[in-house]
């Protein structure tokens, strides 16, 4: 480790830190990734060894900490005293990253299969262990694939049993979790226009181009393209900002583009 540079050297630090592996599995991990310390973290989580180091009576005991009085199930009061010992806000998004990681049907409740199932994908059979993750499941908000899966998934999760649109108080509330980790200038304009002339449950086709919108038009809208095929609500919240000057009109209206 001495030949490697400073840079590659605390990269090592991090991730053994991090994982808990040992310094020749953190080197192994970070070579093959090219040093890029998320991709190592993907690159040691995706290994078949990791499932053999949970430990199914482990993961039992755990389960049943947690798991509710009177169902088979871990529901708030579960969820709350796991995020106590955590030490984890029940608001932090890295909740909703564990969730997507459990394939979690609904939000505030794991089923025993989601939540075994889940610990074993991330080599999670001890309280310690779960704590040492928290760092690596915030990273992977940074990944934009792995961003792109974690939003979608937040539809289905966070809609009530039943029904196919999300709650408006809902939508916004998971926007403002998910856009203030991966930022976008425009997210409270949205949601204030929203509240101001929509009033109505959010469908998985407005959720899911919000994200495209957010994504690749620019926050002045220069390249906002009025004949694309955004859903009507996002051409709407386009009007909104120009006729409440909210974003520079002078790209959009000069003759010579």
């Amino acid at each position: 480790m001495n030949k490697l540079g400073r840079s590659n050297r605390d990269k090592v630090q991090q991730f053994m830190a991090i994982t808990g592996a040992s310094e020749k599995v953190a080197l192994q991990a970070l070579k093959a990734s090219d040093w890029h310390l998320e991709g190592a973290f993907d690159v040691f989580y995706s290994q078949p060894h990791i499932r053999t180091y949970t430990d199914t009576r482990h993961l039992e005991e755990l389960y049943h900490r947690y798991k509710d009085s009177y169902a088979d199930m871990i529901l708030v009061d579960g969820i709350t005293l796991l995020c106590n010992d955590l030490q984890v806000d029940p608001q932090d998004i890295v909740m909703l990253v564990l969730s997507w990681h459990m394939k979690a049907a609904t939000m505030c409740e794991f089923s025993k299969q989601e939540f075994i199932s889940g610990l074993q994908a991330l080599g999670i059979d001890t309280l310690e262990k779960f704590r040492e993750r928290i760092q690596y499941m915030r990273s992977e908000l940074k990944d934009d694939q792995k961003f792109r899966e974690i939003y979608n998934f937040a539809f289905g999760w966070a809609k009530e049993k039943g029904q196919k649109s999300l709650a408006l108080d809902t939508a916004i509330g998971m926007w403002q979790l998910l856009f203030a980790e991966n930022q976008w200038p425009l997210v409270d304009h949205w949601c204030q226009f929203l509240q101001a002339r929509h009033n109505k449950a959010i469908s998985r086709d407005t959720w899911s181009q919000l994200l495209e919108f957010a994504r690749t038009v620019d926050p002045t809208l220069s390249n906002y393209d009025a004949e694309g095929a955004w859903p009507y609500l996002i051409d709407e919240f386009v009007e909104y900002l120009n006729e409440n000057n909210i974003v520079q009109k002078s790209h959009m209206d000069d003759p010579a583009r």
